[in-house]
């Protein structure tokens, strides 16, 4: 009879537990709300701080760079190697993981001691929401996170009204130039060309970052040339293509540079690498019509 007695109070406990299924399917759950955070990518760092829980990231990786606070957390490492002891050391009680960046038996590591690891891979629009709401359910800053998830949504969608109607254009998005990569449809910087009138060149490739040769390049003829750098003001690959006069993107002038970390990472500064991408494609058009005069 005692022990029936306690069923309703462990069910209680349970339901106090604060739980969300990660991008791996799996459901990880804390017993109080995260106190001290380890982001795993740049990216999560961002979305960290976009859910209100900037203030719990006790540990980052290099290039974790935005915003400025975030340049204060303690380094663990790069996305692709961690340093495993100075991890342990800060006592995270939530890892937020990459499931595509992070070395695989490294976070399997972490679970083995005991870790919360919830993995992340928003990979369109609504899914950079989603994520910041569930890191903001963990961090108990539900209202901050869902405040800007919302925020995130409704720009989006006011961005996708306006471009609606536009005209199509053709487009190159430059992700790497040695070897030269792109991004095909599925990926969230397709989905970006796409809400804004591109037509991805490249997008029917099966890959969601494809390698190319510049050969298929040149026959593609893209309208337009979109490209980053190796930094956030390196516009090198952009002055490549200008040794190639006939392609249609040159002889327009239609070579755009997009500051990587606005629309290589997924979090709320898509939104304003998305409204770049999409004046870009604006200017093209524009200039279409002059040709055509």
């Amino acid at each position: 009879m005692a022990s029936l007695a306690l069923l309703p109070l462990v069910a209680a406990q349970a339901r106090a537990e604060i739980c969300a299924v990660d991008a791996l399917d799996r459901e990880v759950c804390l017993e109080r709300p995260a106190s001290r955070i380890a982001a795993l990518s740049p990216g999560a760092t961002e979305l960290a701080f976009a859910a209100g829980a900037g203030e719990r990231v006790v540990a980052a990786v290099e290039y974790s760079d935005y915003p400025p606070e975030a340049l204060k957390i303690p380094r663990v490492g790069s996305h692709n190697r961690l340093d495993l002891e100075r991890l342990l050391a800060l006592t995270p009680d939530l890892v937020i993981g990459w499931v595509t960046g992070n070395p695989a038996e490294q976070l399997e590591r972490l679970e083995a001691l005991g870790m919360a690891v919830f993995y992340i891979e928003p990979r369109n629009f609504d899914e950079i929401s989603a994520t910041i709401e569930q890191l903001a359910r963990f961090a108990d800053t539900r209202e901050a996170g869902e405040a800007e998830a919302e925020r995130f949504r409704r720009e989006i969608a006011s961005l996708a009204e306006r471009h609606a109607q536009a005209e199509p254009v053709s487009v190159f998005y430059q992700v790497w130039d040695q070897p030269l990569m792109t991004i095909n449809d599925r990926h969230w910087i397709g989905q970006v060309l796409q809400l804004c009138g591109g037509i991805n060149v490249f997008g029917e490739l099966e890959r969601l970052a494809p390698r190319l040769d510049e050969e298929a390049l040149l026959a593609a003829n893209p309208e337009v040339i979109l490209a980053g750098g190796r930094g956030e003001d390196n516009r090198d690959w952009l002055a490549h293509w200008r040794g190639y006069p006939s392609l249609t993107a040159v002889a327009q002038d239609n070579l755009f540079f997009v500051p990587p970390s606005l629309i290589q990472r997924p979090t709320p500064r898509l939104l304003e690498g998305t409204s770049m991408v999409c004046e870009r494609l604006d200017q093209a058009r524009a200039r279409r019509g002059g040709h055509q005069q």
